[in-house]
């Protein structure tokens, strides 16, 4: 029987046709969210078994257990499962281009549109495995990749992780120091790198970082440079991309990814602390699989572009190669969903700021999820734009914000911009000739203007709180719970997220250590080079004892069980099981979801010869922008001048990037330090935030307390200043 594909998919949320699932397929129901949730993390090889099951994952193998071993860290999941995220994308081949829908389709600052279908991005990824396996590439190998965000970074991952090898990318807006402190960690044999990038209206030639990567990485044995602003571009001893992707033949047609281990090393992404080398964080591919396409879909309502309930879906996060978010862009692949991607500067340039920019490429590409860090959507607030003027907006049926919290204020500014676009909408299409009435569309599909599933509500915000440590999300979305401006809907299912306070015990309505007492499959297999797992361990899971809070469903667990994961976010959960993340309860620096380690802008700093120390905190908090004051301590005859701040600037941005530049800079005698010589950046911190020095330090373990009548002093005058 033929059947034809409604113009208007329904889009009946994900969620609700999991849950169908769960009743026809299990037997079970929920009375609410909540009832969901909390079977999902007390019966855990339930819940990531229905996972499996409802994504149809494939493995030639069987699994023997789903959780085998609840320990954390070292848990151990899916044992004798073969898994390889590449292969998961390209099932979606054939169904997804005979339904005539492109893989990625995206577009630069200089408006070089370009769409990808699923045939060539297979092509292309079996092209590059093979050349890669030429090259002597082994799984376990790394590749690394300095490259922006454009199609063909995500094929280079594609066949990286085909062969299984071991990818890791960095930015091309991250200096050289930035990039070897990661890089070197890691070892890669292989290098892939970008001859440049356009930016806020300008070139940046990246040549010369190239140079100096390969000089630095002597375990680099291939490398391939890609022509983005010189398609033509030649670099001695490096491959070019054309010629590493040309391959068209029987053996390109036959190429398959291998089947690897359910935990074989996926990727390697990097979280800063507060000291040492950026964290090389190592993901497997079974669990980054299971939980992308559990929160993606389940939660963040993406569907597959070729189903009929989401036909021509067209997701679009924006995100530089250097955030998590790639990663979750990439994933859209997974099920078959079309990605749109977008490289350049969201806010135009500095002689013409424009916060349009996005919008404009929404709206000419059919961007049905729009997502963005909260920052975004704050700029184009204060910017004042109206969203109706950048074209037709009225496919986009949610938006996605995390990296920060958002807050009420622009939330509500959002949802007032797609009332209007709404509404707007309904008179065009009421006013064209033969309209379907309301409430009746063509073939059996739900009018995206009707009082359904889309018209009569408010444009859905999904605003998610995760991480890059686990390349996941541990608080977000439900198209079906109410919305409160300021707040996320809900923890997400299969993570246990509690508030705990200071003496370990869950709270609500409160603010507390946002902790995650069960294990998660996407939490990392180890820190790369970190043989005894004590930094993994010092890093999420020394604050409270061994098994404490450990039992699935709550209560105690033996001591073997591990620890509990704390975050270091401060979280809020109301009685309604919303949430509100109060921001980092740490000292790492969060620039709009961008994490740097204060020892990384300390080392940029304190290169400077004027420069003899320095202390610097991120102040956001609760919906605040980001508000970042760098301290420093001047070598005697120097002052802070406009010089020396135009100094430290680009110190900053040449060994990091542009967005970990401090907001201001001031000259202070000492860094407060304790007995041991640790800043004491948390208690400055929160002395800003606005809470007493008393109950922020304790002056006897400190080496200077002395020096603290001044930050008290500043503290004070920035709360009247604010006041006024």
């Amino acid at each position: 029987m033929e059947t034809t594909t409604p113009p208007t998919p329904p889009y009946i949320p994900q969620i609700r046709r999991y849950q169908h699932w769960l009743r026809d397929q299990r037997g079970l129901q929920f009375e609410s969210y909540d009832a969901l949730w909390r079977w999902s993390t007390t019966e855990l090889d339930a819940f990531w078994q229905s996972v499996w099951d409802y994504f149809d994952i494939q493995s030639p193998t069987p699994h023997t257990a789903v959780l085998a071993k609840n320990t954390m860290p070292g848990a151990e999941w899916f044992p004798g499962a073969q898994v390889n995220y590449a292969r998961q994308v390209l099932r979606h081949v054939d169904a997804a281009h005979a339904a005539g829908l492109p893989a990625i389709v995206s577009r630069n600052e200089k408006g070089n549109h370009r769409e990808l279908g699923w045939p060539e991005l297979r092509r292309q990824v079996a092209s590059l495995a093979l050349h890669l396996k030429a090259q002597g590439v082994q799984p376990g190998d790394r590749v690394a990749a300095y490259l922006p965000n454009v199609p063909e970074a995500m094929v280079a991952f594609l066949a990286t992780v085909s062969i299984g090898g071991v990818w890791s990318i960095c930015a091309p807006d991250m200096g050289t120091h930035a990039v070897l402190d990661r890089f070197r960690q890691i070892e890669p044999t292989v290098l892939i790198g970008v001859d440049g990038v356009t930016y806020g209206g300008r070139d940046h030639d990246r040549r010369p970082v190239l140079t100096e990567l390969r000089a630095a990485l002597p375990s680099v044995r291939h490398a391939i440079v890609l022509g983005n602003l010189d398609a033509t571009v030649s670099i001695a001893d490096w491959a070019s991309w054309t010629s590493a992707t040309a391959q068209n033949d029987a053996e390109v047609a036959a190429f398959e990814p291998m089947w690897l281990p359910f935990d074989h090393p996926l990727w390697i992404v990097y979280s800063s602390g507060t000291t040492g080398l950026p964290k090389p964080i190592v993901h497997g591919h079974g669990g980054t699989v299971l939980v992308a396409l559990q929160l993606k879909v389940l939660h963040n309502d993406i569907g597959c572009s070729y189903e009929p309930n989401s036909f021509g879906e067209r997701y679009h996060w924006y995100s530089s190669t250097g955030w998590v978010m790639w990663n979750a862009q990439l994933s859209g692949l997974l099920s078959g969903t079309t990605c749109v991607i977008y490289d350049g500067n969201p806010g135009g340039s500095k002689d013409h700021p424009d916060w349009g920019v996005l919008w404009r490429f929404a709206a000419e590409t059919g961007v049905t999820f729009f997502g963005a860090g909260a920052a975004f959507f704050a700029n184009c607030m204060k910017a004042g734009i109206t969203l109706s003027d950048y074209g037709d907006l009225s496919r986009i049926r949610a938006l996605g914000t995390t990296g920060s919290p958002l807050s009420p204020e622009v939330q509500e500014w959002g949802t007032e911009q797609f009332e209007h676009i709404r509404s707007a909408s309904i008179v065009h299409a009421a006013a064209a000739p033969g309209r379907p009435k309301q409430g009746a569309a063509p073939s059996g599909g739900s009018d995206p203007h009707a009082v359904g599933e889309r018209g009569g509500e408010p444009i859905w915000w999904n605003n998610i709180s995760g991480g890059t440590d686990f390349c996941g999300a541990f608080i977000g979305g439900h198209r079906e719970l109410p919305q409160v401006p300021g707040e996320m809907q809900c923890r997400m299912l299969g993570a246990a997220v509690e508030s705990w306070d200071a003496e370990g015990r869950p709270v609500q309505d409160a603010v507390g250590e946002l902790v995650c007492a069960q294990p998660i499959p996407s939490m990392p297999l180890y820190l790369w080079g970190d043989k005894d797992g004590s930094r993994y361990l010092s890093s999420y899971f020394d604050m409270y004892p061994p098994g404490h809070g450990r039992q699935p469903g709550g209560g105690d667990g033996p001591a073997a069980m591990g620890a509990v994961w704390r975050h270091g976010d401060w979280l809020k959960i109301g009685a309604n099981g919303g949430c509100v993340i109060y921001g980092r309860s740490d000292a790492t620096i969060n620039r709009h979801g961008l994490r740097m380690g204060t020892s990384e802008i300390y080392s940029a700093v304190e290169s400077l010869p004027e420069v003899l120390d320095s202390l610097v905190v991120d102040l956001e908090y609760l919906g605040r922008e980001s508000y970042m004051p760098l301290f420093v301590v001047l070598r005697p005859g120097h002052t802070l001048d406009d010089a020396l701040r135009a100094r430290i600037h680009t110190a900053v941005r040449t060994a990091l990037s542009p967005r970990f530049v401090p907001d201001d800079i001031f000259a202070v005698a000492e860094v407060p330090r304790t007995l041991s010589g640790k800043k004491q950046e948390l208690p400055i911190k929160k002395l800003l935030l606005g809470q007493p020095i008393d109950k922020v330090v304790n002056k006897d373990a400190m080496a200077n307390p002395g020096c603290l009548d001044w930050y008290v002093d500043f503290a004070r005058q920035r709360s009247q200043a604010a006041a006024a």
